[in-house]
């Protein structure tokens, strides 16, 4: 262990450095200048947007070996102008989370156990199921005759997490299928 000066006693440093409020290097100790930021390795900065809300809040992602080592908040942004709320300033963890489930898991009912599925049967059953659900719920007409062309059989729930043409699609999507129970969760 070096043996400490008295020269080197932060008031001292403050005088000698010039730097009186003691706001600069005169403050700083070996370790805070030995210290580097997480970004200084990283291969490459990728621009994004953020997942967590409508607002669309701009993200800087350094990605190292192919993998995200950070996200911060991009200054460029119009929206955010570099500030990230609690929910984007964990998107690091949302995109490294161990826990994260990477594989489509189906439960049938009454069973006990998950199951994975491959992406196709997964879509292939959603598509049969909303079919049906449409068929068997469909209306042409009310107890007067007049035309509804509506079914009462589906319904959709979006979420905030979507940007605005996603929600779109998803909006015509279900109007074309007939379906009047569209909202989102954005509005509630």
């Amino acid at each position: 262990m070096t043996r400490f000066s008295p020269l080197e006693w932060p008031v001292l440093r403050q005088l000698r450095s010039g730097d009186v409020l003691g706001r600069g290097p005169a403050v700083e100790s070996p370790r805070t200048r030995a210290l580097e930021p997480r970004t200084k390795t990283a291969d490459r900065v990728v621009q994004s947007v953020c997942p967590f809300c409508a607002v669309g809040c701009g993200q800087k992602v350094y990605v190292k070996d192919e993998k995200v080592i950070q996200i911060e908040g991009d200054p460029d942004s119009p929206i955010s102008r570099g500030r990230l709320c609690p929910k984007g300033s964990s998107s690091e963890q949302l995109v490294n989370n161990p826990l994260r489930q990477t594989k489509i898991r189906y439960r049938a009912p009454y069973a006990t156990e998950w199951q994975d599925l491959d992406r196709d049967t997964a879509i292939d059953m959603i598509a049969d199921r909303f079919v049906e659900a449409r068929r068997h719920g469909w209306q042409d007409f009310d107890e007067h005759g007049r035309p509804l062309r509506r079914t009462m059989g589906i319904a959709s729930l979006g979420g905030a997490t979507l940007d605005n043409e996603e929600n779109y699609l998803i909006k015509k999507l279900f109007t074309a299928a007939g379906a009047i129970q569209i909202e989102n969760q954005a509005r509630i």
